[in-house]
């Protein structure tokens, strides 16, 4: 029990590793405030093209959807990361990373929002158009704050999934907070500072997935 607590629960460790761990927590905490917001803008974009009357257009961006949501998002980042400067491009870890989960976390957001979209009736729209109001207007002022309000528990389950997917960016070394962990435990031969980013993550992930629950029994109420 010992040799456990020693290995895995050693605060003497943790306190050292501290401050690395904590520069990574910054560079996980610039990673979603970077990327969650551009999922969000590029799920919606993607959901709104994926309802275009334009048949064509319309199945170009069901079929990035899923494409998208197929791929390992791991696959994605070293293809863009690795394979770019092939064609000439170097991108840097962070825009590599930026690109790569854009593209994972839209398609994500994306069939979320396309969902709650259509959850909304048909009859929404026309009241809406009987007011005068065009279609752009009656998809932005109506429908989509309906839409949202119904999978919005959705979103911020999703939005927790990129939280933890920003966990990769440790593959083009990018120091984030699992990165910064691992460095830490190969200096002090100890798997207590990955025992101590597994804490961070929990703290700042619980109290998130206690919201999911109070917004799911919400909407079903």
């Amino acid at each position: 029990m010992e040799a456990i607590v020693q290995q895995f629960f050693n605060l003497a460790i943790m306190e050292r590793a501290l401050p690395l761990i904590l520069s990574g927590l910054e560079q996980t905490i610039v990673i979603c405030l970077l990327v969650i917001p551009l999922g969000l803008i590029g799920g919606l974009a993607f959901a709104i093209i994926s309802l275009s009357r334009l048949r064509t257009v319309r199945w170009a961006a069901i079929a990035g959807i899923d494409f998208f949501r197929a791929i390992p998002p791991l696959v994605l980042l070293i293809f863009i990361y690795a394979g770019l400067p092939f064609a000439g491009l170097r991108p840097s870890p962070m825009l590599a990373v930026a690109i790569a989960f854009f593209l994972n976390t839209s398609s994500y957001y994306g069939e979320i929002y396309r969902a709650g979209i259509e959850s909304v009736g048909q009859g929404q729209w026309d009241a809406a158009r009987s007011t005068g109001l065009y279609g752009y207007q009656t998809l932005a002022y109506v429908v989509l704050p309906q839409a949202v309000r119904n999978v919005l528990p959705d979103l911020v389950s999703n939005t927790v999934e990129v939280v933890k997917l920003t966990s990769i960016a440790s593959v083009v070394a990018l120091p984030e907070l699992l990165y910064s962990a691992d460095m830490a435990r190969s200096v002090t031969f100890n798997s207590s500072p990955i025992v101590l980013a597994a804490a961070i993550y929990l703290a700042m992930l619980w109290p998130i997935v206690r919201l999911i629950s109070r917004l799911e029994r919400r909407v079903a109420a």
